[in-house]
């Protein structure tokens, strides 16, 4: 009974860490179909809404797959050759919420310029983090201090912990990109139908939650180093 009920607990678990990215996959390859919905691609569509909002300092480039983002640094909308090249709801949609993420940077959006700040100090600490991690055993075997050891394991797990913070503090700034930007421009420009519309919500959730997923899959990677340390 008892090794049921674990079995049971495992899957609940998994399915909780790697069932939102099987989920946002799934929208995602649904709406990718039918391939010719619309006469102009992603990566068309993102150029002229810049051009429509007089955004003349960004600019649109193919990246690798599953990469869409905008970079705010180097100012740059980058999509995955599905996006780029698509002309599926989906690549319309994925364009316009990354063209989303531009709106709120030019705008200067206060929760946007916050996340872009957080999210730099989460590279430097999730790299610091696995670096502590790795060198743990070196210090504990040189200074043979548990105690130390013990520390530098948890600084390495907080360093790590920081930046699967910051994944669930993005959402936010993912739903406004998607619905307070995205999709108003999408309706208001007649580029999607009324009926379209409903299902561009889908598309634009699944992006936003894209991040959730991430955050959720880096929890497993923190459970498991909990679990090392327990021994």
């Amino acid at each position: 009974m008892q090794i049921v009920l674990i079995i049971i607990g495992l899957g609940l678990f998994l399915g909780l860490i790697y069932g939102p990215r099987a989920w946002v996959n799934r929208v995602f390859k649904k709406y990718s179909s039918p391939e010719d919905l619309f006469e102009g691609t992603g990566g068309e569509l993102a150029i002229y809404l810049l051009e429509q909002l007089n955004i003349k300092n960004v600019t649109v480039e193919q990246t690798d797959p599953e990469q869409d983002h905008y970079d705010p640094v180097e100012k740059v909308v980058r999509l995955s050759p599905d996006i780029y090249s698509g002309k599926s709801l989906t690549a319309i949609t994925v364009a316009a919420h990354e063209v989303g993420h531009v709106m709120q940077d030019m705008s200067g959006s206060k929760l946007f310029k916050l996340r872009l700040s957080m999210v730099r100090i989460a590279q430097v600490t999730e790299k610091m983090g696995s670096a502590a991690i790795i060198v743990m055993p070196f210090i504990g075997i040189i200074t043979r201090s548990p105690a130390v050891g013990g520390l530098i394991f948890g600084l390495g797990i907080a360093g790590i912990a920081f930046g699967t913070l910051v994944h669930f503090i993005t959402l936010p700034v993912e739903l406004d990109a998607s619905f307070n930007r995205a999709l108003p421009m999408l309706k208001s420009g007649n580029y999607i139908s009324e009926s379209q519309s409903t299902h561009a919500r889908v598309i634009l959730k699944a992006a936003a939650y894209t991040y959730v997923a991430s955050s959720l899959a880096n929890l497993f990677n923190l459970f498991r180093w909990f679990r090392i340390l327990r021994r």
